[in-house]
C-alpha cells in the first residue's frame, strides 16, 4: 500500500491538505487510519467558520481514498457516509 503526500491524491488540493495537516492528518496512511467520517468531523471542529456544504469534505476525502472523482462514489455511499456524520 502506498503512502502518497495529501496532494498526490485525487480530490485533495493544497488548502484541503493544509487543513488536513492541522489536524493531525500529514499523508495517504493518515487518511486511511482516521477514515473521511472522522477526518470530516475533525476540520468542522478545528475550522467551525468553514461554510462549505457537508459533503464537500466528507465526499472528498472518500473518493480520495477509492481513487475516484468525489462526485462518481454512489448515492448509496454518500447516504452511509452522511448518516455516520450526523451520529
Amino acid at each position: 500500500m502506498s503512502n502518497r503526500k495529501l496532494t498526490d491524491l485525487i480530490n485533495v488540493g493544497v488548502k484541503i491538505a493544509d487543513r488536513l495537516e492541522a489536524v493531525g492528518i500529514h499523508n495517504e496512511m493518515d487518511l486511511r487510519k482516521t477514515g473521511p467520517v472522522e477526518a470530516h468531523q475533525r476540520l468542522t471542529l478545528r475550522f467551525p467558520e468553514e461554510t462549505l456544504p457537508v459533503c464537500y469534505y466528507l465526499y472528498s476525502f472518500e473518493g480520495a481514498l477509492r481513487n475516484l472523482h468525489w462526485d462518481t462514489i454512489g448515492s448509496a455511499r454518500k447516504q452511509q457516509l452522511l448518516d455516520a456524520v450526523r451520529r
